[in-house]
């Protein structure tokens, strides 16, 4: 059996592609990889609530699935929209690294003074207005080499990333700062990766795959995480997170929206069994307890 692996061509992305050819080739495959510039990768200078919040990293990737050019498409999780639509699926989540946020630098940093630091997240600016609102924030757009010429250039102090991206590449000597989950809520998705494929995969190949790549643990936390984000129905422009763990008693989600200002968060924590009912369910909890105006407001402009 040969497989083919869409991705895209950032180091970070292929990395997390090698990782997944890895695992395939250990249960017998043979594999290629195909690399490829999505529209995410190609707009830097606009952030990426301003782009589209649906299949930035994705869209090309999708379309070499259709017309049958590479067999798995190989993602971040956490870049993956909510709904993917009827033609595709997500049949493998890898095991889950580390899902919390931390800051990068060159030097050693002090939050309680003032600083200029980059990141790209709508989430992560708000969190940076509710905790460090004495922080200047600037957006920070490219892979993260390009990220890191960027800061070194001058144009921020240090960078806000996830700490599994950051340790993939090797880069844990340059960590300063690791934020508390309990306030910097993780997206959706985050420290984990996604094989996405077309619905037409034939079922040999899809079972294969799965087989060699998904983590049941972290597939039944990422079902409870996107239930909730498509119940929410938000998008890159609006900070919802959400993060599910796997517990004796059974999953525990955390998950909320918060405004642009960092000011009003709604957070809800639940803990059930059924992953996508318990998703759904936070959602809706949040959604009734002041999340939807959070929502329309920014939606709407006036969170601006």
């Amino acid at each position: 059996m040969k497989i083919k692996i869409g991705t895209r061509a950032s180091q970070l992305a292929l990395w997390q592609a090698h990782y997944i050819q890895s695992q395939l080739e250990a249960a017998g495959a043979e594999t290629e990889i195909v690399a490829m510039e999505t529209r995410g990768d190609k707009v830097l200078d606009v952030a990426l609530s301003k782009i589209g919040s649906k299949g930035v990293f994705t869209e090309e990737l999708e379309e070499k699935l259709l017309n049958e050019e590479i067999h798995i498409a190989v993602h971040s999780a956490k870049d993956l929209q909510s709904d993917l639509g009827p033609a595709f699926e997500i049949i493998a989540f890898t095991e889950r690294e580390a899902p919390d946020d931390v800051l990068i630098s060159d030097r050693p940093v002090d939050l309680s003074q003032p600083l200029v630091i980059g990141t790209s997240s709508v989430r992560r600016v708000a969190f940076f207005k509710r905790y460090y609102p004495h922080i200047q924030l600037v957006n920070m757009r490219g892979n993260l080499q390009t990220r890191l010429r960027k800061m070194r250039e001058g144009q921020c102090d240090a960078l806000a990333l996830a700490y599994a991206g950051v340790n993939r590449m090797n880069y844990n000597g340059l960590i300063v700062h690791r934020f508390p989950l309990q306030e910097f809520i993780p997206p959706v998705g985050q420290g984990t990766i996604a094989v996405e494929i077309s619905v037409s995969l034939d079922e040999d190949t899809k079972n294969f795959v799965k087989s060699a790549c998904n983590n049941e643990i972290t597939e039944k936390c990422l079902l409870a995480e996107r239930a909730f984000l498509k119940e929410m129905n938000g998008g890159c422009s609006i900070p919802v997170f959400g993060y599910a763990r796997y517990t004796e008693e059974g999953i525990v989600f955390q998950g909320g929206i918060t405004s642009l200002d960092g000011q009003n968060r709604i957070l809800v924590e639940q803990t059930g069994t059924e992953p996508a009912g318990l998703g759904r369910q936070a959602a809706f909890q949040v959604l009734e307890n002041g999340g939807r105006e959070i929502m329309e407001e920014i939606k709407s402009g006036r969170g601006e």
